[in-house]
């Protein structure tokens, strides 16, 4: 069994920046894909990033590429979420997932079904 927490969000005006970590325990991380969603209020969970065990390779979902960067430390089992130029519509509940199913399309990972283990969410608010 798989534990993650997140943290690092907050209270951030736009334009600012801001780091999650998501902390893992109880797998071997090194061996997981790792992933961010987000939901904001009223609306359904959607893909953010996500990025595959050795860290080559990473993919974004449109509203985010070229402002947010998913990187992983496999020696700290943390995966992290930069987020820069930040915009209203960011604001959202983030969450880490872990994945241990392999695809070899990063498509499959804009699924909420292909990530196994989930974080509980760390609150992500962008002021106008």
């Amino acid at each position: 069994q798989v534990h993650l927490v997140e943290s690092g969000g907050g209270l951030v005006q736009a334009g600012d920046s801001l780091r999650l970590s998501c902390a893992a325990s109880g797998g071997i991380f090194s061996g997981y894909t790792m992933g961010w969603f987000r939901q904001a209020p009223g609306k359904e969970r959607e893909f953010v990033a996500a990025i595959r065990w050795s860290g080559g390779s990473t993919t974004y979902t449109d509203s985010v590429k070229g402002r947010f960067t998913i990187s992983r430390d496999n020696a700290k089992n943390t995966v992290y979420l930069q987020m820069n130029s930040l915009k209203s519509e960011d604001t959202a509940v983030y969450y880490c997932a872990a994945s241990q199913q392999y695809y070899s399309s990063n498509l499959d990972y804009f699924r909420e079904t292909s990530f196994d283990y989930w974080g509980q969410g760390t609150q992500v608010t962008v002021s106008s």
